[in-house]
């Protein structure tokens, strides 16, 4: 993964992480444990389904270039198309409070797609590839001394 990859990926990343522990702590002081344990399952799901999403997203766009804005609308359709999944499979589960677990699914997807298009917006990114130099100098259009 290169540096500027993996810099927008922990741009996404962290916001949402911090984000998790803040619904974990609301969600334990409301919901008890249970409330607590489904916001952090939940920030887990989606710092996972993300964060895979946008390293098969970025090897996409430099192997297969073209399909990039194809491939790119259709892994979003399918990680929200699967966190909803997971919302219909867990909701009736004792494992964790299910509410918790949704709202916090919901807000940390929210929170890691609005820091993934902040971190793109300010991301200087060369949309011309600069040609590579191999030692070759332009020679001078002057007089020669």
């Amino acid at each position: 993964m290169r540096s500027d990859d993996a810099r927008s990926l922990l741009h996404a990343a962290v916001p949402t992480l911090a984000v998790g522990a803040l619904a974990a702590v609301v969600s334990g002081v409301v919901a008890g444990s249970k409330g607590a344990v489904g916001a952090v399952v939940a920030t887990l799901v989606v710092v996972l389904f993300m964060g895979i999403g946008f390293v098969v997203l970025q090897r996409t766009a430099r192997s297969l270039p073209h399909l990039f804005q194809m491939m790119g609308l259709m892994l979003y359709a399918a990680q929200i198309l699967l966190l909803f999944v997971f919302v219909a499979v867990f909701k009736n589960t004792t494992l964790f409070n299910p509410k918790a677990f949704a709202l916090t699914l919901v807000v940390a997807t929210l929170v890691w797609i609005a820091a993934q298009t902040r971190a793109h917006m300010k991301a200087k990114i060369l949309y011309v590839e600069p040609d590579s130099v191999k030692g070759d100098k332009p020679e001078n259009s002057g007089p020669k001394s």
